[in-house]
């Protein structure tokens, strides 16, 4: 990584353990999984520090503020919440040394299921320079409560009906969230999140609407309708099973080559399935066990930790071929920095599968309530995106409906589901030219 100096012109700071390296055998795996269990905390701070030195205004903790006081100043502090006990929300704020007497409404980055604020480490720096620097405005990055580097606090659900499990879940999050802005002293703030975040940014509008200026959201989830939907109480019966476990009524019949009604199990007795039809079975046997495990609360996460020490090679086969496209230091930082978020205590991860089907399919879609958003909201999905953009179509609709025709989607070319990451050259100026209340104007296709 770059010199101290380089990174920050206006303060030496002090140096940072060097970066483990990606582990490529079981034998780093285990010395990188030792290193880690025995000085846990400083390991995890230590990689997120790694992640935020690329901030040129980043001072970590401990850096007194230097004289004369440069013009922006980032920091990470753990805001205290009064509720659950010995909560807070890890939180980076990228602030002016001056305020502005026409401060822009502050900004608030909120990542995705397994992420963190460390995540928006490429959009950082510009937010900070273009909005902070040059408009005046706050911006703050935060860990969800339950995820990153924010408190993890036990979780269970006590609710019943899957619409009531759906409201108790998010509002884990939407509670946390409202409670960090009180302690903040925020008014009304501008919302910009990615997948889960975008989804609970809308929870909170939703819940909260006079506390939000707009909505961005990048590739959010559960934002289309379908099959796993309970937007009406009576869904929860349209296919009731018997207790036994079995459908009702008799064996179904198809018609046999001579034309006479033949038993199902006699016809799949006699069937032989080709190999194609058998790697199809296996895999959606895969399916099957992966949505209940998806159902029972196992988690990535949960993985990862029951992995010990093969945890950090597990972790580096997901992080060096997803981000491949950024440097060799960038893949090595994001690897240390999402094996410790993912290695931490289990807490918010456990709301998740009450809130989202396998698949990022949400029980609650957002495109059936979000007619009652009143503000700006801007959908920003990546040109193969696995996020369908179909969501956010339909849900401009549905606001244009209702009255609110401020309604925008981008198309951002060169992206995926990380289109903050992936392109963000294009996301960095739409986020800058959203929040100030204009359309975007480039590269990114505007439906």
């Amino acid at each position: 990584m770059a010199s101290a100096a380089a990174t920050l012109e206006i303060v030496d700071l002090p140096p940072l353990p060097p970066a483990r390296e990606v582990p490529q055998t079981w034998s780093d795996s285990i010395h990188s999984w030792w290193a880690t269990t025995v000085q846990f905390e400083k390991e995890s701070a230590a990689s997120e520090e790694h992640i935020l030195r690329r901030l040129p205004s980043f001072l970590p903790s401990g850096v007194a503020t230097p004289s004369p006081t440069p013009r922006i100043i980032s920091r990470i502090t753990q805001v205290a919440l009064p509720s659950p006990h010995h909560a807070y929300i890890n939180t980076l704020s990228m602030l002016p040394s001056t305020p502005s007497p026409s401060e822009p409404v502050p900004t608030v980055l909120l990542h995705g299921y397994a992420a963190g604020l460390g995540f928006y480490f490429k959009n950082l720096p510009y937010l900070a320079d273009e909005w902070v620097g040059k408009r005046g405005g706050r911006i703050y990055a935060l860990d969800w409560l339950g995820m990153g580097r924010s408190a993890r606090v036990p979780f269970r659900i006590r609710s019943k009906g899957v619409v009531d499990k759906v409201l108790e879940a998010e509002s884990f999050f939407v509670d946390s969230l409202e409670a960090w802005r009180k302690a903040q002293g925020i008014e009304k703030m501008a919302l910009v999140g990615h997948s889960l975040g975008g989804y609970l940014s809308v929870a909170y509008a939703l819940r909260y609407p006079e506390r939000v200026s707009k909505l961005i959201l990048l590739s959010p989830a559960g934002v289309p309708t379908s099959e796993h939907a309970h937007d009406v109480p009576s869904a929860e019966l349209a296919n009731p099973t018997p207790p036994n476990g079995k459908p009702n009524g008799k064996a179904k019949l198809v018609a046999s080559t001579n034309g006479a009604p033949t038993d199902t199990a006699q016809v799949e007795e006699a069937r032989k399935p080709s190999k194609e039809e058998q790697t199809r079975q296996r895999r959606s046997m895969m399916r099957v066990v992966g949505a209940y495990l998806w159902e029972q609360g196992v988690s990535p996460f949960s993985i990862v930790r029951w992995s010990g020490i093969y945890g950090p090679l597990l972790v580096s086969k997901y992080s060096s071929r997803r981000f491949s496209h950024l440097s060799a230091e960038d893949v090595r930082d994001m690897h240390n920095y999402i094996y410790h978020i993912s290695r931490a205590k289990g807490s918010g991860e456990f709301c998740i599968s009450h809130i989202l089907a396998p698949g990022a399919y949400a029980y609650y879609p957002i495109v059936n309530r979000i007619q009652s958003v009143k503000v700006p909201v801007a959908f920003v999905y990546g040109d193969h995106d696995w996020m369908d953009p179909a969501g956010g179509l339909a849900s401009i609709e549905k606001l244009k409906k209702a009255g609110n025709r401020e309604g925008r989607i981008y198309i951002v070319p060169g992206a995926g589901h990380h289109v903050y990451l992936d392109n963000d050259d294009v996301v960095n100026r739409l986020i800058v030219d959203e929040l100030a209340g204009k359309p975007y104007v480039g590269s990114a296709r505007y439906a």
